[in-house]
């Protein structure tokens, strides 16, 4: 590679310009997404109030529009983010108005306390920070309105801007909004090799480009997330001691063959090896189903019991055996 090839390729690293992988087919989509999510929020708001439909417009809603139209399937763009995100930030926005209304303190106040509430009620949404701006300098208008802000323009805004991207996502199989009910289509599982795959900085690359669908996170953040996790699975690699009724055990996989399960109720037998275990998928592959099994093959399926710590599944630490 030559000099000017390098000095440009660190440049675009330094300021954050990352390839984008994704189709001319979905870049378009995501336009037009935006296009008629944003119209229809016009449209709606003309249809409440007459002919004062421009006026009641958050501009941040231009923001959401990037993030529900062009990465649906973002934490940010999910639905609770999106509406917790603008209401409780318009509230917060309306309070420090009455309390505050210094011309830099106020905004820079309103900004700051809706972050902070934001990251704490799970509902981070990057447009929240503009919609509890415009109830500081929306003008006497807005600050004429008071608490009704939150429900025109702004609940009149969201939930107009959240239908549209519920109807025009699903129209696109391979689109997941929201994340957590629509799932992309699934292709044939390939058999994994005796050994297993040794997966490169090129596979991961690989692979963000054949979901078509824009990741806000690059290949090296993900190569090093690998790294990490495979560190912390060889320093965890055994079975669970027990098996104990009401506890969840993971399998330990990844993708769409990892699976939590919790330990219903554990039968009882003369003999150990034919206890039998009833137990429920919690998350993953073949949520909600129920089944039995031989204690023994629980065990042998169980990588490490787990526990569900603020809505994450996180391994729980089993004391290691004293030795003298």
């Amino acid at each position: 590679m030559s000099f000017s090839r390098r000095w440009m390729s660190e440049l675009g690293a330094v300021l954050g310009i990352e390839s984008n992988t994704t189709t001319h087919g979905e870049k378009l989509i995501s336009a037009i997404g935006a296009l008629v999510g944003i119209f229809t929020v016009y449209w709606v708001s003309q249809w409440y109030l007459h002919t004062t439909g421009m006026y009641l417009m958050v501009a941040s809603m231009g923001a959401s529009a990037v993030l529900l139209f062009a990465v649906p399937h973002g934490a940010l763009s999910q639905p609770w983010p999106l509406l917790g995100g603008h209401l409780i930030s318009a509230f917060i926005g309306v309070s420090v108005y009455k309390v505050c209304q210094h011309e830099a303190l106020a905004p820079a106040l309103a900004v700051g306390l809706a972050v902070g509430a934001m990251h704490y009620l799970r509902c981070l949404h990057p447009p929240g920070g503009a919609t509890a701006m415009t109830a500081i300098i929306g003008g006497t208008q807005i600050h004429g309105m008071g608490y009704e802000y939150l429900l025109t323009p702004v609940s009149l805004n969201v939930v107009a801007i959240l239908l549209v991207a519920l109807a025009f996502n699903g129209l696109f199989p391979w689109r997941r909004y929201p994340a957590h009910i629509v799932r992309r289509r699934t292709q044939s599982r390939v058999p994994l090799a005796a050994g297993g795959a040794q997966l490169t900085h090129e596979d991961l690359a690989a692979a963000i480009q054949q979901l078509n669908s824009y990741i806000d996170v690059t290949s090296e953040d993900l190569a090093e997330l690998f790294e990490l996790a495979m560190r912390h699975a060889e320093a965890h690699s055994s079975h669970p001691h027990a098996i104990i009724g009401g506890r969840f055990y993971s399998n330990g996989q990844t993708g769409s063959r990892w699976c939590i399960r919790q330990v219903i109720d554990i039968q009882p037998h003369r003999q150990a090896h034919r206890e039998s275990v009833i137990y429920k998928n919690v998350a993953g592959d073949g949520a909600y189903d129920t089944g039995i099994c031989r204690r023994l093959d629980f065990v042998e399926w169980a990588r490490f019991e787990v526990e569900n710590r603020n809505g994450h599944w996180v391994r729980v630490e089993q004391p290691h055996p004293s030795t003298s």
